[in-house]
């Protein structure tokens, strides 16, 4: 495979949700009608851990990294379903998931991080990680962000 999605969720921002090349990851499976009707569907290739993933370094061209980035709401809610939930050591689980993310790119390998900013600010987020991005696209509270690994052999 050339791309991870780390925390690949429904696939929502997916526009081919089987694409040939991508590995799904997350860490729970669920098939759930929600109080609207409509059916809620994670089914990842693999269950796994954003925090702890079981590749060897350098194994993608690209990881997609769209985490949890809510840290209140119910446990049953269908926010809670639909996006899943951070735990009180959010800044940590972030950094080590985007240390991770980093690990498994291969040199000059692009990560594209996802953030919704709606109980979180992105500022905070940039200040728990150790990387910088390249650019990004802001629309509402949703922010994506492109991060390149630097080729370390590189001259």
């Amino acid at each position: 495979m050339k791309i991870l999605d780390a925390c690949c969720g429904s696939r929502m921002f997916w526009f081919d949700k089987e694409h040939k090349d991508t590995l799904y990851m997350d860490n729970r499976v669920l098939s759930e009608t929600l109080c609207d009707g409509r059916l809620l569907e994670i089914n990842p290739d693999m269950k796994g851990d954003f925090r702890d993933m079981p590749f060897p370094d350098g194994s993608f061209y690209m990881v997609v990294f769209d985490p949890p980035h809510l840290i209140k709401a119910g446990q049953d809610s269908w926010l809670a379903k639909k996006y899943g939930l951070l735990g009180p050591e959010w800044r940590e689980d972030i950094a080590q998931g985007f240390r991770e993310c980093m690990r498994v790119l291969r040199p000059n390998g692009t990560l594209i991080f996802k953030w919704n900013e709606d109980q979180i600010a992105l500022p905070e987020i940039l200040k728990a990680i150790d990387y910088k991005p390249l650019f990004g696209q802001k629309r509402s509270k949703t922010q994506f962000l492109v991060f390149m690994k630097e080729d370390t052999n590189a001259e």
